[in-house]
């Protein structure tokens, strides 16, 4: 990869000539179909919440979380679902700071689940350890190893690893053409503004994988989107409220933008990651997962200035137009399928365990996940010729 370069002119251009053009009048929107063979990967992910002011300590409310969340991505395995992510966070609130540690002890229990950070934030990170920790998991799982790379929507990890914020957009671009770099090179000849310089140095081990996949995560931001496509990565778009359909011109821009490029466009994937949940019945799904969803929302809000949820709130976000997919297996897996035929996706990544949710109802969502939901979802999927699964 060399010295560190930004797409950032053409990205600028990209964006502001897709936005600026009306959809339908746009060529290449025009004269694209995506109604042909298409697959999905469904999954889950989890930050691995804990509760910040435990009865018991710290370490004793940790350690049971991360038995727990081996025991979840173990089942989620059994029932035959295809992904589960990993989130970094560095607050009281969540147990995962090391993600890649984390899904090494679910590696050696699992058989053919793909194993991803949800995400790895790479602007405070240093790229090459973020690579041999996960060439390490793609080793220790035989080739299922992924990283979705972010920049992260808090920033407590800037100050704690001493970067400052002013550098965010940057530090990113930097350490995202690092990585890459990494991956494509056994011995590695790099420079930038943000990181001491690399002079052929060998970076080991080198992963099952080749290339080790590297995706890139988003939260609705058209620029983020259009460098993905422009270098050609797979894309994962956080949905966790308002309207879905709302976002679907992102990954329209973000095809544009890989057309443009001149990347393949058969090698091109899209992945939308929300929250949901699933049990017996809607009711008791909508009962279970209100609480402890709007408590972590809640939370959060006080701390980004948004306003309270609530459960009418809540109640409609769950309808068909909404954001959250709770329900009933056949309720949720209507709504997987009518947003793929949306949003043409190749994985849907499903947050379930928000909050403080009991361990035996996660299970039993985890559960009805893989043995109710996903066979209606393929089914559905491949008899309309859009196949079942995608690859890795």
């Amino acid at each position: 990869m060399g010295q560190a370069s930004s797409p950032i002119n053409f990205i600028e251009r990209s964006v502001l000539e897709f936005v600026i053009a009306p959809h339908l009048g746009h060529p290449y929107l025009q004269s694209k179909d995506f109604n042909g063979m298409h697959a999905m990967e469904l999954g889950l992910y989890t930050f691995a919440d804990v509760n910040p002011n435990p009865s018991r300590s710290k370490g004793a409310e940790g350690a049971e979380r991360l038995k727990h969340l081996i025991e979840e991505i173990e089942l989620a395995d059994q029932v035959g679902l295809d992904v589960f992510g990993l989130g970094e966070h560095h607050r009281p609130d969540y147990a995962a700071s090391a993600p890649a540690v984390a899904l090494a002890a679910a590696a050696v229990k699992t058989k053919n689940i793909r194993l991803t950070s949800a995400v790895t934030v790479l602007s405070s990170d240093d790229p090459v350890r973020v690579f041999q920790q996960f060439s390490t998991l793609d080793l220790l799982s035989n080739g299922r190893a992924e990283i979705m790379a972010g920049r992260g929507s808090f920033i407590e990890s800037f100050p704690l690893f001493g970067y400052n914020l002013e550098d965010y957009d940057q530090l990113f671009e930097e350490k995202l053409d690092l990585l890459l770099a990494l991956r494509d090179s056994e011995a590695v000849t790099w420079s930038g503004e943000m990181r001491p310089a690399i002079n052929g140095r060998g970076v080991y081990p080198r992963p099952f994988q080749d290339p080790l996949p590297v995706w890139i995560a988003v939260g609705g931001t058209p620029q983020s989107v259009a460098r993905a496509g422009a270098l050609g990565l797979p894309v994962a778009l956080a949905i966790i409220g308002g309207e879905p359909h709302r976002f679907a011109p992102l990954f329209d821009l973000y095809r544009e933008a890989a057309r443009r490029a001149g990347q393949d466009q058969a090698k091109l994937k899209t992945s939308i990651n929300v929250h949901g949940f699933v049990a017996d019945t809607t009711d008791a799904a909508a009962d279970q997962f209100y609480g402890p969803q709007a408590e972590v929302m809640n939370r959060i809000g006080r701390e980004r200035g948004w306003g309270p949820t609530s459960r009418p709130h809540f109640d409609a976000s769950r309808g068909p137009k909404g954001a959250l997919f709770v329900g009933d297996p056949e309720v949720v897996a209507e709504k997987i399928i009518a947003h793929h035929k949306l949003f043409k996706n190749d994985r849907f990544l499903l947050q379930m365990a928000i909050g403080l949710m009991p361990h035996d109802q996660i299970m039993r969502g985890i559960e009805l996940y893989g043995t109710k939901v996903a066979p209606i979802v393929r089914k559905a999927l491949t008899e309309s010729g859009e196949g079942a699964k995608a690859s890795a």
